[in-house]
């Protein structure tokens, strides 16, 4: 079984760490703070000093460890390429372990373990979103009628009443000379955007594939990942390769940024990975350029009335070098205008947990795409992350901005519609 590394394990990257300051400039929090604690140097500092027994777990620990998105901008600029990330995460685990987790992070924690609660939690919120949520006047998004203390004023989108499960069967047989793919859909896409994944299987399906959604899928873990509930990301991580190895599958696809960084790049520093489930995660936007779409999207006919599209690098798929094929894809599109915004690669904020536990500070991080949004004159956003458009739709609407953030996906099943 997949087991997560201490931080011991991670003593060799720690030590690489020549405290150069280099990711200063590129650290979310430490641009909107500017505190020592919050960049990626200060806490290689501290877990060295944890490593050397300088320190403990104390509460300022505590306090500068969870001024971390993990979002990677620090690694890709390193000179060392040090895994923060990882180091923050390891440190999480340790406080966990000897401190358990918060209340939030216990909630969290049974909420993501349990597709049925999940399930149950949303269908539920569904019906009850007209008591407990109000319309936003002009924009997209529904604003919690009473004072929420973690995250106040926080505008949410409308959840659905059936999830993804309810919408597509576990197996669809596609053509005799096609491989299998499986669709790794992820919490979010599930149960509060299905018909980005919906949109995503018929695709696959209208491409000849034989498509595996196993319903016995789970989170992908990220969100324990980033409370520090390391016993939930081993058994997650271990139930979505069992779920997946029903049929033998060329790839494993994923259409969330965050989801691909969770079962593909997190699940391959675990020890003893199961590499036949995380060799074949891929991105959607990389699948679909490799499959043929930039061309086939192309060759349509170009819509005499376009949208005005920008576009926003989620973190997760940044860091890995996954820029260019959402914005082939974009410009291909028949019913878009696309335009580049200014700082499209910086964090939106949501950093996972980052978000609840930090709201202010997650807000101020994302309100600096605002100018870069405005003066790109888009209508609509898009990105590749489900919970980066919850991120960026919240932004926007604090801004008081009529511009929508969608996922890429719906852009092109908008495309595709007219085919």
């Amino acid at each position: 079984m997949s087991s997560n590394k201490k931080l011991i394990d991670l003593e060799e990257q720690i030590r690489q760490c020549v405290k150069c300051g280099v990711c200063q400039a590129h650290c979310p929090a430490y641009r909107e703070n500017r505190r020592e604690g919050d960049v990626a140097r200060g806490k290689i500092a501290l877990a060295a000093s944890l490593l050397d027994g300088e320190v403990g777990l104390e509460k300022s620990l505590e306090d500068d460890i969870s001024m971390c998105l993990m979002c990677g901008s620090c690694v890709n600029k390193c000179p060392n390429s040090v895994a923060t990330p990882e180091i923050v995460g390891a440190i999480r685990r340790e406080v966990t372990a000897n401190k358990g987790l918060s209340l939030f992070g216990k909630s969290l924690a049974t909420v993501i373990n349990s597709p049925a609660l999940l399930k149950t939690l949303t269908k539920g919120g569904a019906f009850l979103s007209p008591l407990v949520l109000k319309k936003v006047p002009q924009s997209s998004g529904l604003r919690l009628r009473f004072p929420a203390p973690l995250m106040k004023n926080r505008t949410v989108p409308k959840l659905p009443f059936r999830n993804l499960f309810n919408l597509v069967p576990e197996f669809i047989k596609g053509v005799a000379n096609k491989p299998t793919v499986g669709f790794f859909a992820g919490c979010s896409i599930t149960y509060v955007f299905p018909a980005i994944g919906k949109t995503m299987i018929d695709i696959l399906v209208n491409m000849g594939y034989s498509v595996h959604v196993p319903k016995s899928q789970g989170c992908c873990g990220i969100p324990a990942l980033s409370a520090g509930a390391g016993s939930i990301v081993e058994e997650l991580a271990g139930r979505n390769s069992t779920a997946f190895g029903k049929y033998d599958k060329e790839h494993i696809i994923t259409a969330c940024a965050s989801c691909n960084g969770g079962i593909g790049e997190y699940y391959q520093t675990m020890h003893e990975n199961d590499q036949n489930f995380t060799d074949k995660v891929i991105d959607f936007t990389v699948f679909l350029k490799q499959n043929g779409m930039v061309e086939k999207l192309g060759a349509m006919k170009r819509w005499s009335e376009r949208v005005k599209v920008t576009y926003h690098d989620p973190c997760h798929l940044k860091t890995q070098g996954i820029t260019a094929e959402p914005r082939d894809l974009l410009q291909a599109l028949p019913n878009v205008d696309f335009v580049e915004m200014e700082n499209a690669s910086l964090c939106c904020g949501l950093g996972g947990t980052f978000s609840a536990y930090h709201y202010e500070c997650s807000k101020a991080i994302g309100a600096k795409k605002i100018p870069g949004l405005q003066e790109s004159g888009a209508q609509q956003i898009a990105t590749a992350c489900p919970g980066c458009i919850i991120q960026l739709q919240d932004i926007i609407n604090h801004a008081g901005l009529e511009v929508k953030a969608v996922h890429l996906l719906d852009l092109i099943r908008e495309a595709l519609a007219k085919e």
